[in-house]
């Protein structure tokens, strides 16, 4: 069990102005199980690494205390897990069973323990292959539930979930949800929960108090969630806090596709995409790919993106003869833009401002009309205050505006976007989806890899959706190779 106590605490990354967090006054008992709400950058994530101890001194600068159970948080580790929102980070071994297997064996569990464990945690999180599966070969939701089993084997006493089903198709968001409800119904283990999910609805079931973030420091609201959010409701919404219950729009296409900008003909990738893809999208429509995790739609994004080249079928684009994998880079840019599932993946500048400039750059536009394009996407996705931060800085939810911002500076008529939607509250989540809708509206094409079914509701005007991941590894699960 594990009691956490915040007081005055505050950080500021290295370089930046601003504070991420600050004037944080909390405390958490045993046992409790808290979803931790506020806009995006409202600091949500800091918290969390800072109750990890992950925070190091010298990357930035930190103003009141954090403790667990009395301890500073770098000596409770041994009793805490966390899983962070981009779960690649934290997968360190090269088959799935060893890296659930290799906490427990840095923490000294009994060699006879281990194995069992790890089962255990993996059928909790409804991983879907044998231990011999190899972690290079997840897709990102797929790695989101192995390190979620991870930190599950090691029974934490505090547990952080830094929005653990963002990137997992509904069912795997469900299975994930009950491995977590059933992790903390285990008589022996009353874990501390702490948990941040933008989607409020899905998670209310795991907890027992919500605390909400104030967006210029300190806490906005604390208590039962049905007492917050009743006496807090409009507020929290117009920050942008997906309060259960308010509605939006749809924002689909009133008029049809127009001329065809990309087909693809029985695509295949090797083990990444084995049933063959074909598909096609045409100017002025949002195309939304949707399915399990494991069925390929990151791989099709890359493809049609021109970042990957098929091994089977043929990708053509904009009428030219050759597939877009072998175009000019200057080419790719003006015509397709690309945004991944992982927006740390495609950073390349140690600025924001720097990094939407990379784009008009390449393509041979002047410093004044790349400088007007970087102001005006920086003022269209609320990135304006963040223009001279570190990209890897940044909150998820703020560093996947940025990786949007990026594949629009150069104005391509096709975009290729991975998840979209992810990490975003709700107030930037609406000016996204509005400004896709914009750009579908003046001729752009949008294909959108999604499990964002409120994005496919609200916005897709058609739906591609890819079957269920096959298993290839021989070998079963429970029996250690």
């Amino acid at each position: 069990m594990s009691r956490v106590e915040l007081r005055g605490f505050g950080w500021r990354h290295a370089g930046r102005r601003a504070w991420a967090i600050r004037d944080v006054d909390l405390t958490i008992e045993h046992g409790e199980r808290v979803l931790l709400l506020g806009p995006s950058g409202a600091g949500k994530s800091t918290l969390l690494a800072a109750l990890a101890g992950l925070l190091p001194d010298d990357s930035g600068e930190s103003a009141g205390r954090v403790t667990i159970d009395g301890r500073e948080p770098r000596e409770a580790r041994d009793r805490t897990g966390i899983v962070f929102q981009d779960p690649q980070t934290q997968l360190v071994m090269a088959r799935s069973g060893d890296d659930v297997a290799f906490g427990l064996e840095n923490r000294g569990v009994p060699p006879a323990a281990i194995w069992p464990r790890v089962s255990d945690a993996l059928d909790r999180v409804g991983f879907p292959y044998p231990i011999t599966r190899s972690t290079g070969a997840l897709s990102g939701g797929e790695a989101q539930r192995l390190a979620l089993a991870g930190v599950l084997a090691l029974r934490p006493g505090l547990l952080l979930l830094d929005e653990p089903t963002a990137n997992l198709d509904p069912a795997g968001a469900a299975l994930v949800r009950e491995g977590i409800a059933r992790a903390q119904e285990r008589s022996d283990d009353d874990t501390t929960l702490i948990v941040v999910e933008h989607r409020v609805a899905e998670a209310l079931p795991l907890v027992d108090r919500v605390v909400v973030l104030e967006p210029g420091g300190g806490i906005r609201a604390d208590g039962d969630p049905e007492v917050v959010f009743a006496s807090y409701g409009d507020r929290l919404t117009a920050d942008g806090v997906w309060v259960p219950g308010f509605d939006i729009p749809p924002l689909k296409s009133r008029t049809p596709a127009t001329e065809e900008l990309a087909r693809a003909e029985d695509v295949t990738v090797g083990q990444r995409l084995r049933a063959p893809v074909s598909m096609c999208v045409g100017a002025g429509e949002v195309l939304a790919v949707t399915g399990p995790n494991g069925a390929g739609k990151s791989t099709l994004a890359l493809v049609l993106g021109g970042l990957l080249a098929p091994t089977g079928g043929s990708v053509t684009a904009f009428g030219d003869p050759r597939p877009p994998h072998k175009w000019r880079a200057a080419t790719l840019t003006q015509r397709i833009g690309s945004v991944f599932q992982n927006p740390e993946h495609q950073f390349v500048t140690a600025r924001v401002a720097d990094e939407l400039a990379v784009g008009p750059r390449r393509v041979g536009l002047s410093d004044e009309e790349t400088g007007r394009i970087v102001d005006a996407l920086l003022e269209r996705l609320r990135l304006t205050k963040l223009a001279q931060a570190n990209p890897y800085t940044l909150s998820g939810g703020e560093a996947r505006r940025l990786s949007v911002a990026t594949a629009l500076a150069t104005a391509p008529r096709l975009l290729v976007l991975d998840e979209p939607t992810f990490g975003q509250d709700r107030r930037t989540w609406i000016e996204l989806v509005t400004l896709l809708a914009t750009l579908r509206d003046e001729g752009h094409a949008v294909v959108a890899v999604t499990h964002d079914d409120d994005f496919v509701q609200t916005l897709a005007d058609r739906t591609l959706p890819l079957g269920a991941p096959r298993v290839h590894d021989p070998l079963p699960r429970r029996r250690r190779p």
